[in-house]
Parts: structure tokens; C-alpha cells; sequence
């Protein structure tokens, strides 16, 4: 039997998962648990713990750790870039060896954390690259094995590397092309993100939900920033930007959140003609319209290189992975515009995701197995069972109901239906940043206040930001203009005109809305309550927000209970129990 424990550390969005002879039982983001802190990139120590709890297995039990990260990769370009900037590189010098030695550290590590000798263990350790494991990640756990898939990774950095094109075909993943640093599309995204005055780690969607209220002026800079030809993916201007002068990556603030320094360089205020908002401020047009061009470039360049990739990789099956496959407005446009008309993005395209493609690539590579697994569902996460549940329940002021399955649907769909806003927490969490309908908050998409009551009661965010909307899947084309199968909320299309006034809490500013569709098969609770709202009121649609106020989503019932009784929630409903202000 083979054990095999991913991991994603010393890198953002920490995260551990467990494969038992090729199928994945379980998955979890550090920042779920323990210190509950967004985007956590310290050492996994809580998610290792509970995906092997969940597993019901023990350190003893596991034949090989995959860490999501190799430190001997690409020497030569780091070595090259380093001579070539002496000046400016050290840190990244000092920055590489600490990696290196704490990923040294993980059997010691990993013997701590679950309390046992390291004498008492006995696994192989095997290292990935970063963005093979991103691509493995997606493509191992594909409907796409059968005949040649290309795929591609794009984020920020790692491992040196910020882009990555490849051939899969049966259980090989042959790399055809790198882009090193400092070329990234990921930093160009982000530093445009910090000096429109979003500077949190992580807060790219913000300028995605902030683009649709802008105007396309300034392509002209853009194009400074970033170009491309025949000849290359994409280049960056290091005249602008600052990221590759090297630092720390995951180093953490007093409050544990991750350290960002500067990414853009004094150039970008003459560029822009004027200094950066600070977070404080409020947002203005300029704002707006830079953030728009900003996402406009970037789905050109998203473009260019799907359709290079295509003339190395002849087909129409593409696998996406790496923080820029989390961009859902380019996401949906790769499939209007390019060859590529089957495509698959795993739940966690971000860097909890490379977890799962370290421990896959370690099954399908070391251990040479050709099983298949495929992951059509996200609900990877803990559970608790009815007991605990009722007791988390029993312990608020208000009044607890017990409901039967078929009464608990009917219920709760007519609260909905009569404005009521819901925390729907049932079964596992879901794997991955968004909540798709096991620990959601839920409203009624038809109704013209649930955006900003939703926003002012409960989430306190920006009121640029849209709410998604889960649709029935055999209904995606009753409703949207692209009917794309999206279980894990990965594209954004536009939403039938006639649609868009009927349903004004989902449809954004420019017609268009997040979706997530989901299958009876993979749900059927979630789909039971959206299809009873469907009967009553004729929508098989309903808004889907994440269960969380300025946190990470809840994972415990005490968390949902917490945050239902201090927010304006008006229902709470786990599993079968229903609670009512």
C-alpha cells in the first residue's frame, strides 16, 4: 500500500493532502485551521496533522512525503542572475539556503509536529518543482488522460520560474518551456494591484471585481510593462518593477500575514502620472480605469500564450494551474478564442494545489502506478458529524429545529425565497479558496438589496466586489450566454440579457457573473436545495458567497455558529438543524 503525504510549505497558502493507493481522501489549507490565518505560508504542522486524522493513518503508515518545491532546479538560470546582479541579488542568496535548509529539516519536522521518533518514520522524501506540481495537479486528477493534453503554469514565481508550457500524455509530463525571473505575469498583476491601493497579500481579485466599473486608457502603459512577440511567452520591463532584487518569501508581520514588499519601482508614478492610493483613500475613476487595463493586458497576454502553446502542443485539451488560472474572466475568453475546447482547472489552482500535484506526480513517476482518479467534487476537507453539530447548535440564545431531508430543503428554500439570508454548513469543506456549497452563505439572486445587505451585514467588503452565483448544470444555458461547465467557479461569462435584471445580486457591473455549476452526482444536498428554490420560484439558481467575515472560511461548527451570531445572518442551518434569529 502506498501512503503518500503532499505538502505545500515555507511558500503561500501552506497545505497538506493524503493519497492512499492513488486516490486522494483528503485535503486542507493551513489557513483553515490552527492560527486561521489567510494565506499562512508557515510549515503545515495543523493540516498534516488533520489530513492524516481524517485518513484515519499515522505518520508510521506513510511511505513517501512529495513537497512542492525543489531548490536544486534551474541552477543555472539563478546562478546566471545572480553574477549579473551582484548588487541587488543577495537576499534571494540568503533567501534559497534558508529554504533549502528547513526543507533539509522535514523528517525532524514532521516527527515533531505528530509526536513520534523520527526513528519511528520511514518515508522516502521526494522533491517537484514548483510548477511541474502545479500542472500535475490539474492534469493527474483530469477527465483529460486519454490522448495528448498540453498544459500550462503561470503565477507569480517559483522555483525561479513564473510560466511553465508543457506535453502530458499517459503519465508523462514533459516540460517544453520555462520563463524565469524576473519575467512574471503574476508580479505584474500584483504590482499593479499595490499601487492601485490593494497591498494584502493576495488581493488580486479585488482589482478583477474593481475592472468591470473602468474604462480601457491606459493599454499604452500597459504595453510598457509587459510585451510579448512570436519569439517568447512574455517579458517584463525591469525598468518598472522592483521584485527582482530578491527577499524573503514567507516571511510574516506581527499579525502572521505575509510580508509584500514594494514590487513596482518610482518609474510607475511618472508612468501613471501620479502617486499610488493608499488603502485609505477611496477609490477613484483612475483607479477604476488602471485596473481594467491592468486585467484587459493580461487576458491578452493569457491569450497569446494559449495560442503558442497550442502551436507546440496540437490539441484541444488543455489542463491550467498557478494563481493566474484563478483569473475566471480569461479563464472563460481561453475558451471562446483559442483551440483549446476541453479544459480542466483543479479547485485549488494556487499554490495549496501544488500539494496535490507533489503527491501525484510522486504516484504516477516514482512509484511508475497508472491508476486513475478524478476529481470532480472538492468536498476534501473535515467533517463532523450529527452529534457535534446538534451540540454547536444547542449553544446559541436562539431556538434549534430539527428537519427531516425532504422538510430541511423545502424550508430553507422558502426562507431564501422570502429574503432571508442562510449559512449552509454541511458535510467536508471544500478544498481550495471558494466555498461551492458546503460552508456557503446563500441568498436569493433575484432580489435587487441582497447584494448590499449581504456586503453591509455580513461580508463588510468593498461594495465593488460581485457575489457568485451556483446554477443547476443542466440549466447553465437557460441563463448564461457560455455554457461552460464550471463546478470549482473558475470562468466568468456574460449572463442572458434577459437574465440580468431578473437576477441583479449575482450579475455584475458588465453583464457578467462568477459561476459555479454544479451536478446532482457530486452535491446532492446543495443541488436538492437550489432545485426546491427552483420549483418555487422558477430560478434554479441561488447566490453563493463563502462562509466568513474577514477571515478565512469557517472550518469548525463553533466558527459558523460564531460568526452567524456576530454578523446580521438571519438563519444558520448544519446539517439538519435549523437556527433562526
Amino acid at each position: 500500500m502506498s501512503v503518500i503525504l503532499g505538502i505545500n510549505a515555507f511558500h503561500a497558502d501552506s497545505a497538506a493532502c493524503l493519497l492512499i493507493d492513488g486516490i486522494l481522501v483528503s485535503a486542507i489549507a493551513e489557513e483553515r485551521l490552527g492560527k486561521r490565518i489567510k494565506h499562512n505560508p508557515q510549515f503545515p504542522a495543523d493540516a498534516i496533522r488533520r489530513v492524516l486524522k481524517e485518513s484515519g493513518v499515522s505518520l508510521s503508515d506513510v511511505t513517501h512525503v512529495a513537497i512542492a518545491r525543489d531548490t536544486g532546479a534551474n541552477k543555472s538560470p539563478k546562478i546566471k542572475y545572480v553574477l549579473s546582479n551582484l548588487g541587488k541579488s543577495y537576499k534571494a542568496v540568503i533567501e534559497h539556503y534558508r529554504r533549502r535548509q528547513r526543507m533539509d529539516d522535514v523528517v525532524s519536522n514532521l516527527a515533531e509536529i505528530c509526536g513520534v521518533k523520527p526513528s519511528k518514520v520511514n518515508f522516502e522524501t521526494v522533491n517537484v518543482e514548483h510548477h511541474l506540481a502545479h500542472i500535475a495537479s490539474s492534469y493527474y486528477v483530469s477527465p483529460l488522460r486519454d490522448g495528448i493534453t498540453a498544459g500550462f503554469s503561470y503565477d507569480a514565481s517559483g522555483d525561479f520560474v513564473s510560466g511553465m508550457a508543457t506535453r502530458c500524455d499517459g503519465n508523462n509530463i514533459e516540460i517544453l518551456d520555462k520563463v524565469f525571473l524576473p519575467h512574471s505575469l503574476g508580479f505584474f498583476y500584483t504590482a499593479i494591484c499595490q499601487y492601485i491601493g490593494f497591498e494584502e497579500f493576495g488581493e488580486e481579485y479585488k482589482v478583477m471585481g474593481l475592472a468591470p466599473y473602468g474604462e480601457d486608457l491606459y493599454q499604452e502603459q500597459m504595453q510598457k510593462l509587459v510585451s510579448w512577440d512570436d519569439s517568447c511567452w512574455y517579458k517584463l520591463n525591469t525598468k518598472y518593477f522592483g521584485m527582482h532584487e530578491g527577499g524573503e518569501s514567507g516571511g510574516v508581520d506581527e499579525r502572521g500575514h505575509i510580508l509584500m514588499g514594494r514590487l513596482y519601482k518610482d518609474k510607475f508614478l511618472d508612468l501613471f502620472g501620479g502617486a499610488a492610493r493608499k488603502d485609505n483613500e477611496p477609490i477613484t475613476q483612475r483607479e477604476m480605469d488602471i485596473a481594467k487595463s491592468c486585467q484587459k493586458h493580461f487576458e491578452k497576454a493569457a491569450i497569446h500564450c494559449m495560442k503558442r502553446l497550442h502551436s507546440l502542443v496540437p490539441t484541444d485539451q488543455l489542463v491550467l494551474a498557478g494563481g493566474c488560472a484563478l483569473n475566471g474572466v480569461t479563464n472563460a475568453r481561453i475558451l471562446k478564442e483559442t483551440p483549446f475546447k476541453k479544459t480542466y482547472i483543479q479547485c485549488a489552482a494556487s499554490d495549496d494545489g501544488t500539494s496535490i500535484g507533489a503527491a501525484y506526480y510522486c504516484y504516477h513517476n516514482v512509484l511508475g502506478e497508472s491508476k486513475q482518479y478524478y476529481m470532480d467534487h472538492a468536498y476534501l476537507g473535515p467533517s463532523y458529524d450529527d452529534t457535534v453539530l446538534a451540540e454547536a447548535a444547542g449553544k446559541t440564545e436562539f431556538p434549534s429545529q430539527l428537519f427531516s431531508d425532504t422538510d430541511l430543503f423545502k424550508y430553507v428554500a422558502k426562507l431564501i425565497s422570502e429574503g432571508k439570508v442562510v449559512g449552509w454548513y454541511q458535510g467536508p469543506s471544500e478544498w481550495g479558496p471558494r466555498a461551492l456549497g458546503n460552508r456557503s452563505i446563500l441568498g436569493d439572486p433575484t432580489r435587487l438589496d441582497m447584494k448590499d445587505i449581504i456586503n453591509k451585514k455580513i461580508k463588510k467588503r468593498e461594495s465593488f466586489r460581485p457575489f457568485a452565483p451556483t446554477v443547476l448544470k443542466e440549466h447553465i444555458a437557460n441563463y448564461f450566454e457560455q455554457d461552460v461547465l464550471s463546478p470549482f467557479m473558475m470562468h466568468v461569462v456574460k449572463v442572458r440579457k434577459k437574465w440580468r435584471e431578473r437576477m441583479p445580486a449575482i450579475t455584475h457591473v458588465d453583464g457578467t457573473a462568477r459561476i459555479q455549476s454544479i451536478a446532482k452526482s457530486t452535491n446532492p444536498r446543495y443541488y436538492e436545495l437550489i432545485d426546491t428554490f427552483r420549483k418555487l420560484t422558477g430560478v434554479a439558481v441561488l447566490l453563493n458567497t463563502s462562509f466568513n467575515e474577514n477571515e478565512p472560511i469557517v472550518d469548525t461548527p463553533e466558527q459558523a455558529v460564531s460568526c452567524f451570531l456576530r454578523t446580521d445572518m438571519d438563519v444558520l442551518v448544519l446539517g439538519n438543524n435549523v437556527i433562526e434569529k
